[in-house]
């Protein structure tokens, strides 16, 4: 396995941010999923709401000191899921959401790996004078 581009202290910090949010925004893929599932199947929903809720908010908190953008984001999703009206519009909704959070943390992550990489300088041959 070759190994990834050298990053500085800060883009560290960035990936692992970025990798911890990658993974929460995954389960709460699988929320989403599973919330749309019991509302095609006609079955109860009440309890969808609050998980994708509780999925949220650590993100918000999460995201907000490196991420500002995305975590407005994230936060607007939040809304949008403690908002009363049609289950199947705001399904429709929180998967766009989903989507868009996917895209918005790969672009994050290009962006850390051009910004805060470290380019090494060749070492000098101890066969050179100066």
């Amino acid at each position: 396995m070759a190994a990834g581009p050298k990053l500085d202290g800060a883009g560290v910090q960035k990936m692992k941010t970025l990798e911890t949010a990658t993974s929460q925004v995954q389960r709460l893929h699988g929320v989403v999923e599973h919330y749309a599932l019991a509302l095609k199947r006609k079955q109860p929903t009440q309890l969808f709401g609050m998980q994708v809720k509780r999925a949220l908010t650590p993100l918000v908190g999460l995201l907000k000191p490196q991420f500002g953008i995305i975590a407005d984001q994230v936060a607007s999703m939040n809304l949008l899921a403690s908002r009363g009206g049609s289950e199947d519009a705001k399904v429709r909704n929180l998967r766009e959401g989903v989507g868009a959070l996917k895209q918005a943390l790969e672009i994050a992550v290009g962006r850390v790996k051009d910004h805060h990489m470290v380019t090494e300088e060749p070492k000098p041959s101890a066969g050179t004078a100066q």
